[in-house]
């Protein structure tokens, strides 16, 4: 075969452009754009890590602002809260002075009417032993033609009026 013994006299021929090409190759790649593409890789590294620490510390900042009005508004319930009980024991005192004031009031109108009560029927009972009186000395005077006295007559209503 004409192509194996041609290996020989061309192998140092290949040899040296083999060793040109990578030569070329390793300087340019290797020394002039590996550099640049590692010194990216490292500036992108750097800006990540600093927009890592940006944001945790952006979210510390945000958790202890929460923390802060969560705080606030624990407090601001909690006065709102002490605002209401207030308010709600001042309307319940109001309301129990009020109720206290028309209870006495009530009470005194209830005694008063009682007495009222009580002095007319005092004075109805008064009238109808007169009318019965009157009645009966007129009854007795006509059934039995016997004239009584108006002070028997008067005691006679009273003692029947005690046993009925």
């Amino acid at each position: 075969m004409p192509q194996i013994a041609q290996l020989a006299q061309t192998y140092s021929s290949q040899i040296f452009w083999v060793l040109v090409f990578f030569g070329l190759i390793f300087f340019v790649i290797g020394r002039g754009m590996v550099p640049r593409v590692m010194e990216n890789v490292s500036r992108r590294d750097d800006q990540i890590a600093g927009d890592l620490a940006a944001a945790q510390a952006a979210r510390d900042q945000a958790d202890g602002q929460e923390e802060a009005w969560r705080k606030r508004e624990t407090e601001n319930r909690a006065q709102a809260q002490a605002i209401i009980a207030k308010a709600k024991a001042d309307a319940a005192a109001a309301s129990e002075k009020k109720l206290a004031a028309a209870q006495s009031r009530l009470d005194k109108k209830l005694a008063d009417a009682e007495e009222q009560i009580s002095a007319a029927r005092a004075e109805a009972m008064t009238e109808v032993e007169a009318v019965a009186a009157d009645a009966a000395q007129d009854i007795v005077q006509r059934l039995a033609g016997v004239k009584v006295t108006a002070a028997s007559a008067k005691s006679a209503v009273k003692k029947a009026m005690s046993h009925g």
